[in-house]
């Protein structure tokens, strides 16, 4: 009879013990998966921050360049240097959809760089006839990616 009466409490010890072992282990799984969900988080958020700066710069950079370039057949240099550094950057962070339509704003600097410079009225013409935006596809297409 002994036995039996041990036999039970060694049974309820263990099972206390694996009952807390249980509910410790499922605490400190929990708490690695939230800190690692957490950390996932932050660091798409940065990346988004990250891709949301070079966007402004490039566009900043590349809308400065294009009203140059309608206005004076000489590149201006830095600009264009930093219009391409943009790109490279975005090739590092960005989908390729982004890289694409940023090399086309590049593209499309260059070329007016050919053309003949425009007066003041035919600046005034193209913005009323919205043919001066040439940042509306890269626009869309970081607006997509964004929200994504």
């Amino acid at each position: 009879m002994m036995c039996r009466t041990m036999d039970a409490s060694i049974i309820s010890g263990f099972a206390a013990l694996a009952g807390a072992a249980i509910g410790g282990l499922t605490s400190a799984a929990a708490a690695w998966f939230t800190q690692r969900n957490v950390a996932q988080i932050r660091w798409v958020s940065s990346q988004a921050l990250r891709r949301q700066d070079l966007y402004r710069d490039f566009i900043e950079v590349a809308a400065k360049c294009y009203m140059h370039a309608l206005q004076h057949d000489r590149p201006d240099v830095p600009g264009v240097v930093q219009v391409y550094s943009n790109i490279s950057r975005m090739r590092a962070l960005c989908s390729s959809e982004i890289v694409e339509t940023a090399e086309d704003v590049a593209q499309r600097i260059l070329a007016a760089y050919a053309r003949p410079d425009k007066s003041f009225i035919e600046l005034r013409a193209m913005v009323n006839d919205h043919t001066i935006d040439l940042l509306h596809d890269f626009s869309q297409a970081c607006r997509l990616e964004q929200d994504l």
